[in-house]
């Protein structure tokens, strides 16, 4: 006969896979699309949306419209994360998974220049202004989703599930790509683009589904119940929590630097300087991210045992190992090479960091300004290492003359910034909190949620 505490844990075990899976839900549509445009925006968007004299003008508008995404999530994470912690997590979910969603269908949609005129590009970047702002205020959201209802001692693991959803994402857009190869150029150029687009309106439904199947979670409930609600967050975060926000940023930007040094700049170095075909880089890529699978959460996991210093300073360790190795790989030319430089860079130079990232960033805020202080330490490194760093890393490359030593350098720099970010931060992992205070003589945290006492003991 099944016990009542075994059904109560069958039920709750039931209930952390649906919040895990709404809140990956999010992630993984954000990474399509970031594969899916940038992809069009290196092969069609150039010729469609920005046509001029000059070929390479086009193409560089149109890749410089990426950028408009990144540099608008700090204003997303602004906005939306005051919602957040004022009016609770699971709107703002269903908020921007809707706004994500709904821009990406409706760039699939847009007519063209020569259809509409200089409509169509400012159009487009409108769009991509609404994605952007809305990536700005999803990621907090989701991971505060999920590492509120976890269990206290499988935080690391749960939030790290949210952050599955960028293999996921990676995975899906490669995979649409691919798909359309049997297409001519004229029917990728006149529709077949399109299709990667409109398609994101099956994970919008059913993410949408999801996400309103879930209850809000405990420790907003818990703020709301005890009037902890902060009528100003983001102010209140910025004012009494700046050093946080601000190690926030430090431990993120390795993390993102290298995602997109690898996936943006690797990917345009491999080849127009290398002339390696596109789909033996897309394909290595998408290997990446599927490995990414295992090691994402395996550390999410890990951390929750050892700690999150110990766990994302071994990551740093390991993007600064594989900096000068992943290019010199890349530069054989060889395919089996050039995939496991891919493979390794991703999984293990960002998988590690990435797997505790979720845990890291959220417990280092008190709960009633933890959707602020959690996106803006996060969102505020999109720009740099997501806008600026691929960039300085392609003019690197053109100043050297093809030599990729000044960019291994650079991501040796940016990783000894995050590790003295991880070092200058607090321990939060509950294990290790409790710990370090049973051996400093403290009385350790109450089971639970984090808590600014957690917050404070080490």
């Amino acid at each position: 006969m099944v016990s009542r505490s075994e059904v109560q844990g069958n039920e709750k075990a039931a209930s952390m896979r649906t919040i895990a899976a709404a809140s990956a839900i999010g992630t993984t549509i954000e990474w399509y699309d970031f594969l899916i445009y940038a992809t069009a925006a290196s092969l069609v968007l150039n010729k469609l949306y920005f046509p001029a004299a000059d070929p390479l003008t086009g193409k560089l508008l149109s890749i410089g419209s990426i950028g408009v995404g990144f540099f608008a999530r700090p204003i997303g994470a602004i906005i939306l994360s005051h919602f957040g912690d004022r009016v609770g997590r699971k709107s703002m979910l269903v908020f921007t998974l809707v706004s994500m969603g709904v821009s990406t269908m409706l760039i699939g949609l847009l007519p063209t220049y020569k259809t509409i005129g200089v409509a169509a590009p400012i159009l487009l970047v409108i769009f991509r202004l609404i994605q952007g702002i809305a990536v700005g205020g999803e990621w907090g959201g989701a991971v505060l989703m999920a590492t509120e209802h976890a269990p206290p001692n499988r935080r690391g693991f749960y939030g790290s599930l949210v952050q599955v959803g960028f293999p996921l994402g990676m995975a899906l857009g490669t995979g649409s790509f691919f798909a359309l190869a049997y297409l001519s150029n004229d029917q990728f150029m006149a529709w077949g683009w399109r299709v990667p687009f409109l398609a994101s309106a099956v994970l919008v439904v059913v993410g949408t589904i999801i996400r309103l199947r879930i209850d809000e979670t405990p420790d907003f409930k818990r703020d709301v119940r005890e009037g902890n609600i902060v009528r100003f967050p983001v102010v209140e975060t910025l004012l009494k929590q700046p050093r946080n926000v601000l190690l926030g940023l430090g431990v993120r930007i390795t993390e993102i630097s290298w995602i997109y040094v690898l996936t943006i700049f690797g990917l345009s170095y491999a080849v127009t300087n290398l002339g390696l075909p596109r789909t033996l880089v897309l394909g290595g890529i998408a290997l990446g991210a599927a490995v990414e699978l295992i090691t994402i959460p395996v550390f999410g996991a890990l951390s929750d045992r050892v700690g999150r210093r110990l766990i994302y300073n071994l990551g740093c360790f390991a993007a600064i190992a594989l900096s000068f190795p992943i290019f010199w790989g890349i530069e054989t030319r060889e395919p089996v090479i050039v995939v496991l430089a891919f493979v390794v860079g991703m999984s293990v130079g960002h998988g590690i960091m990435y797997g505790v990232q979720a845990s890291f960033l959220s417990e280092m805020f008190p709960s009633n300004v933890r959707y602020s202080g959690a996106s803006l330490g996060y969102q505020l490194a999109a720009p740099i290492g997501g806008g600026i760093v691929p960039v300085l890393a392609a003019a690197l490359i053109g100043t050297m003359h093809g030599s990729t030593w000044p960019v291994s350098v650079m991501m040796i720099v940016i990783a000894l910034i995050t590790i003295v970010a991880v070092f200058a931060a607090k321990e939060t992992a509950p294990v290790i909190v409790q710990r370090l205070a049973s051996t400093a003589g403290g009385v350790p945290a109450a089971p639970g949620a984090v808590s600014p006492t957690i917050t404070k003991v080490v």
